[in-house]
């Protein structure tokens, strides 16, 4: 578009000078002559030579009075240089006035002309009336001069120039153009499309040389990404393994510690210890999920979540709602909801669930009837490892990846997690699912 406005533009400049020098080339054509035979005429009528003309056609005539009229649209610039050419011409004339008619088919003149001539007047349709006052009392010398109606030729010879330029300029450009745009086209798409760990075959290295290396760039990179989080993943279950022994001793051991109080203490801070885990090695592996993405009827997973809840004695509840099918991870997107309602239960004494269904989305939206929390701090819980010790305290135990890990998953599957303080009190915390189709 760029180039295209480029030539556009260069062609209008071309445009505007031609037609300044035709114009000046045409005016001048007008008025040299039309001074030459002024001056001729003024010279004969010194000597008494002069013959008052029949045709009008290029001829000077003398006349009494100006015949143009004050209504006539007056042409300045055939006066002005008229008048520098007179000058020129050592001839001092008076006013000088000029206008343009229309030749009417049935003018008299006609008659009196070759019938060459006076086609090629029909044919021109206007012409240019000159008129020089003489001195004081001597009456005007008047022209009558074809003058030709357009320049329709002109415009077609330029509109023809501009198509034969844009065809050789523009075209090979654009074809140009479309052999970068392409491949760049579809690294965008694969790098939008790209997950780790992901199978597809490497992209096709096509284009200029300098587009085909930025593709083997990203082939290389796509080939070291995934072989960094295979690393991490294999380092991932190298740690988990290795903390969950020492855990699972640990639980074995505290079996002897005589004071059930001490020895209950001892079990809740393993239990802590190994769902801390769990979340820092679920959270770290969510970009590599081992799930496949399935339709899940979400109206039957809330449900199943919610009851898991009411099993071991939660204050939890659940609005059904009619079936509504997505497409998402079922176990990730369990302990997504999961998260979000043992939060509501903890800080906020019960959880209220609902889904709310529209033809965009489906919301999850979780109910408590806590203190809510402060305006400024809706965003920063969800930071890994951020806790609000104003409603949150080690009593209650968690480590602060619940949010983080509720966050993540959702993203993960397209959708978006918000928290939001009622106006009567408590917290609602909502997780958007778009539906696709």
């Amino acid at each position: 578009m760029l180039v295209a406005l480029a030539l556009f533009a260069a062609q209008a400049i071309n445009f505007a000078v031609i037609f300044e020098a035709r114009r000046q080339t045409r005016l001048q054509a007008i008025v040299g002559p039309a001074a030459t035979r002024i001056a001729d005429a003024e010279d004969r009528i010194a000597t008494g030579r002069f013959r008052q003309p029949i045709i009008l056609r290029g001829r000077v005539q003398l006349q009494a009075d100006d015949p143009i009229g004050d209504t006539a649209t007056r042409r300045s610039d055939v006066e002005s240089a008229l008048r520098r050419e007179l000058t020129e011409l050592g001839i001092g004339a008076g006013a000088i006035t000029s206008a343009t008619e229309a030749i009417a088919p049935d003018d008299p003149r006609l008659r009196l002309m070759s019938a060459r001539q006076a086609a090629r007047l029909r044919r021109v349709g206007t012409e240019l009336v000159l008129a020089v006052e003489r001195g004081a009392g001597g009456g005007w010398l008047v022209q009558r001069l074809p003058l030709p109606r357009s320049d329709r030729a002109l415009i077609a010879t330029l509109i023809g120039q501009t198509i034969v330029l844009y065809v050789i300029v523009l075209l090979p450009m654009l074809w140009a153009a479309r052999r970068i745009s392409q491949p760049l086209q579809a690294l965008t798409v694969a790098a939008r499309r790209f997950r780790p760990g992901d199978t597809a075959p490497p992209l096709d290295e096509r284009g200029p040389h300098d587009v085909r290396a930025v593709i083997a760039a990203f082939n290389q990179l796509r080939l070291r990404v995934s072989a960094m989080l295979e690393e991490k993943d294999r380092m991932l279950g190298a740690i988990g393994h290795d903390l969950r022994t020492p855990l699972a001793a640990l639980r074995v051991r505290i079996e002897s510690v005589e004071d059930n109080e001490d020895r209950a203490r001892m079990a809740d801070t393993i239990a802590e210890m190994n769902r801390t885990l769990d979340d820092i090695l679920s959270l770290a592996r969510l970009g590599r999920p081992s799930e496949p993405m399935t339709a899940v009827d979400m109206a039957a997973l809330v449900d199943a979540v919610v009851d898991d809840f009411v099993a071991i004695g939660s204050p939890v509840t659940f609005a059904g709602a009619d079936r509504v099918k997505l497409s998402a991870r079922p176990s990730l997107m369990r302990r997504a909801v999961r998260n979000l309602i043992e939060n509501a239960v903890k800080y906020g004494g019960s959880a209220d669930v609902r889904l709310d269904v529209t033809k965009e989305a489906v919301a999850i939206i979780v109910a408590d009837q806590g203190p809510g929390i402060p305006p400024d701090k809706l965003d920063a819980v969800f930071d890994a490892f951020t806790r609000l010790e104003t409603s949150r305290n080690r009593d209650t135990g968690g480590a602060g990846l619940g949010l983080a890990l509720a966050r993540a998953i959702v993203r993960e599957a397209g959708g978006e997690i918000s928290l939001a303080n009622r106006a009567g009190g408590g917290l609602d915390a909502t997780i958007t699912l778009p539906r696709r189709g």
